[in-house]
């Protein structure tokens, strides 16, 4: 009798550290949750203060008397403050959507040679292309500058492209490789019987397969090449050839700060990287795992 009424209390016991592991693991990403989404709270409502009440001390939680002034302000074509935040805007834009596109069309071809084809050296050059990463960015700084400026590319957006493209590829390189290796290469074998040419069984069969894992390289180059400062503010100089995180330093003055202002652009500046991994986020992250898991 004691041995059935143990053996029935052991999966109790089970069930209880499981539900306490779930508990933990929810309360972890609730807490998670409120680490990374107040920020966010604490600079929208500051984007809606007036100057005054943004220096206040202690800190105004809630805004008495909210207002849009620094959104209208920013949005406003006519005044000197909105004309350089959207010709900023409109430089982000330009530099990370043309690093997109450029960083997918030489990662695609790439991380299908790596996948499918053996060649000498093919390990050692893959591993090669991702040995850049071990580095800090800073280190490649005057290097890039020296060489960017042989070129006659400094302050020119053409130079930031290059760079991020140097930066970028690696990572998309990589992450494109695990996906061509998850896909069958039977498919391809197929088509090939079929009457298929090479080109055209990859153009026909793997690249519509392939579409989560080229998405989830998009957003990755997009957001890296739209956040980038470093580069950036060595490379431009120039007012009209400035990206959004070097042109906000414009709130910044040596009296004061207009932190209204500041937060609005910084709120602004987030929005289409949000709204761009809201909308594609199943494709990032069914790449990221179909690209680590090998069948």
């Amino acid at each position: 009798m004691s041995t059935t009424s143990e053996t029935l209390a052991a999966p109790r016991r089970g069930r209880k550290r499981i539900d306490g592991w779930r508990w933990a693991g929810r309360i972890f990403l609730v807490l998670m949750l409120v680490y990374t989404a107040a920020p966010m709270a604490w600079m929208l409502l500051t984007s809606i203060k007036s100057g005054f009440a943004a220096m206040q001390f202690p800190p105004q939680w809630w805004p008495e008397e909210p207002t849009l002034a620094s959104y209208a302000k920013l949005l406003d074509p006519q005044n000197s403050v909105g004309a350089d935040f959207l010709r900023f805007f409109w430089n982000s834009l330009f530099v990370s959507t043309m690093t997109t596109i450029l960083a997918v069309i030489v990662a695609v071809p790439a991380a299908y040679a790596f996948s499918r084809f053996s060649f000498p050296g093919r390990k050692f050059l893959f591993f090669a292309v991702l040995l850049r990463n071990m580095f800090p960015a800073v280190i490649f700084l005057v290097p890039l500058f020296i060489l960017m400026r042989v070129l006659g590319l400094v302050n020119t957006h053409g130079s930031l492209i290059l760079t991020y493209l140097t930066f970028g590829l690696p990572l998309a390189i990589w992450l494109l490789k695990g996906f061509y290796d998850n896909i069958p290469v039977q498919l391809e074998q197929a088509a090939r019987i079929d009457g298929a040419t090479r080109f055209q069984a990859f153009l026909l069969i793997v690249m519509p397969l392939s579409v989560p894992g080229i998405i989830a390289t998009a957003i990755y180059s997009f957001i890296a090449a739209w956040n980038e400062y470093i580069y950036a503010y060595t490379f431009l100089s120039k007012n009209d050839q400035l990206t959004l995180p070097v042109g906000i330093q414009r709130f910044f003055s040596e009296n004061t700060t207009d932190f209204p202002g500041l937060m609005a652009a910084s709120f602004l500046m987030s929005v289409p990287v949000v709204l761009l991994f809201l909308v594609l986020q199943r494709y990032f992250v069914r790449a990221l795992t179909e690209g680590a898991v090998k069948h």
